[in-house]
């Protein structure tokens, strides 16, 4: 009986050390339900939370560690939208090539009478090099010369008007014509035309500046491009809305379409109208198209002299000079087709920067700098703010000759009445490219003019004969912001003076 007891207390304690301890305490079975319970509840909501959250909520569990993902996501999503964005914007613009020469048609409007004289004007801008385009509409034949058609547009008789009706008496039905140049040049129906660009034969365009112009603009939607006259009674009479045809303007080629569509009949309904330019406006009216303005476009609708006008040139690229006949020549002493002439040098130099003004001071004789480049360059006695210097000087006339000079369009200042404050003008004499600083270099001789005798007691400019202007050229002038570029004074002796020009550092201002 021991010996059994004995191997019974052995087995017993053999099973008590192979039991798991739940085995000892055995859990209910409502425990287990709730625990089940649980976990059904967490596995539930965590994959309702997980399908309806964004990419900024969602989790990756790895180890028992929770990492927020979104930041990353998000800026791999964002660099690839950007990268795609950039190359669409890339390939765009592979696709769409810029407006060139070869995309522009001229239609100039031309007098028989006046021909010979005006035709000049025409040679010092047409590039048939560059495969420019247009045509020259005169209201009869003229002579030409031998070679010449090389160096002018096409030259064709407009189509007969007389059965148009024109009863303004002030004006000559030769508007009705000209306002007809712009559908027929379209029916001539030349290929890959973007943009028509109508102007007088008396016009002349710096046409690297007018294609800088209309590639701003989308030539595939309806524009209507061009600027107002320097009168303001001009604008009162005829239209603020209205292009002055003398300044050029421009006509996309879908525009072009919708006037040939209905211009005949629209200039039957404005019999009282004056000229060509009202008559194209009004019917741009009716299509709903309004004038976008572009100041570069110069009717030059004055007398006199353009220098106070040129001298403070907004800032904006130069595209046309008209008028050429009515006013003075540009430069002294020469004609105005050698002054124009002239004027090309610096132009083809660099075309972007031709007339814009640059204001600064040279601080050791208390003077005021303009530099108008390629042009002029004036000192003032005294310091003269910017403000005051980049409004044109009233050296012309207005169109309205008892008008006086509340009739302008734009703000203008006397020419200055205190002898010891009249400028000092110095005319360019000479631009030339230096290849190895990769600058121009144009040179300004003092226009010899008798000046008031001044009393101030400080240097007199009389004493600089000639002014150097270096300047980088600067084709992306107008590709950025309009600003007008600085100048500074880099010495300054006796005899002479040499200036810099260029676009302004970043903390640059024109003060003394």
């Amino acid at each position: 009986m021991k010996e059994r007891d004995s191997e019974k207390i052995i087995w017993h304690q053999m099973r008590i050390s192979s039991i798991t301890p739940f085995s000892i305490f055995p859990l209910p079975k409502f425990m287990l339900w709730l625990i089940l319970f649980v976990l059904t509840i967490y596995v539930f909501t965590t994959q309702k939370y997980l399908s309806s959250s964004s990419c900024n909520d969602i989790f990756i569990t790895s180890s028992n560690i929770i990492l927020p993902i979104h930041s990353k996501t998000n800026s791999t999503i964002s660099s690839n939208a950007s990268i795609i964005d950039q190359q669409t914007r890339i390939l765009q613009e592979k696709e769409v090539e810029q407006t060139n020469l070869e995309h522009v048609v001229f239609g100039i409007a031309a007098s028989s009478k006046l021909w010979n004289k005006r035709k000049e004007y025409i040679k010092l801008w047409w590039k048939p090099e560059k495969k420019m385009r247009g045509v020259v509409w005169l209201d009869n034949s003229v002579k030409t010369e031998k070679n010449e058609s090389k160096s002018l547009p096409e030259l064709r008789i407009s189509a007969d008007t007389s059965h148009f009706a024109y009863n303004n008496k002030q004006g000559h039905r030769s508007a009705i014509r000209i306002s007809r140049i712009l559908s027929e040049t379209l029916r001539l129906g030349k290929e890959n035309v973007r943009w028509f660009v109508m102007g007088d034969d008396d016009t002349v365009f710096v046409t690297e500046n007018l294609l800088r112009i209309l590639n701003k603009y989308d030539h595939n939607q309806y524009y209507y491009i061009g600027s107002l006259s320097e009168s303001h009674l001009q604008n009162i009479y005829f239209s603020y809305s209205m292009a002055y045809g003398g300044g050029g303007f421009a006509i996309s080629y879908p525009l072009a379409k919708a006037i040939d569509k209905m211009q005949d009949r629209c200039i039957q309904r404005y019999p009282g109208l004056y000229g060509s330019d009202d008559r194209m406006q009004a019917c741009m009216a009716e299509l709903g198209v309004p004038l976008t303005k572009e100041l570069g476009f110069h009717q030059y609708d004055v007398y006199g002299n353009l220098f106070g006008l040129l001298a403070s040139h907004p800032i904006t690229p130069l595209v046309s000079l008209h008028h050429l006949d009515v006013v003075e020549p540009i430069f002294p002493n020469v004609t105005q087709l050698q002054a124009l002439q002239k004027l090309t040098v610096p132009m083809k130099l660099d075309s972007a920067g031709i007339m814009q003004q640059s204001i600064c001071y040279d601080k050791v004789n208390s003077w005021t700098i303009s530099v108008s480049w390629g042009f002029a360059v004036q000192i003032f006695r005294g310091v003269l703010s910017p403000r005051e210097i980049e409004m044109p000087s009233r050296t012309f006339l207005n169109w309205y000759r008892r008008a006086d000079y509340t009739a302008y369009a734009f703000n203008t200042r006397p020419v200055m009445r205190n002898p010891c404050q009249k400028s000092f003008v110095f005319y360019m004499s000479s631009a030339k490219m230096d290849s190895y600083n990769n600058q121009t270099v144009t040179q300004y001789t003092r226009h010899r003019v008798p000046h008031p005798l001044c009393r101030w007691k400080m240097a007199n400019p009389a004493d600089v004969e000639r002014i150097q202007v270096y300047k980088k050229p600067d084709p992306q002038l107008w590709d950025r912001s309009p600003r007008r570029n600085c100048c500074r004074v880099l010495s300054s002796k006796k005899k002479s003076m040499v200036v810099d020009v260029g676009v302004c550092s970043e903390d640059e201002v024109s003060e003394v």
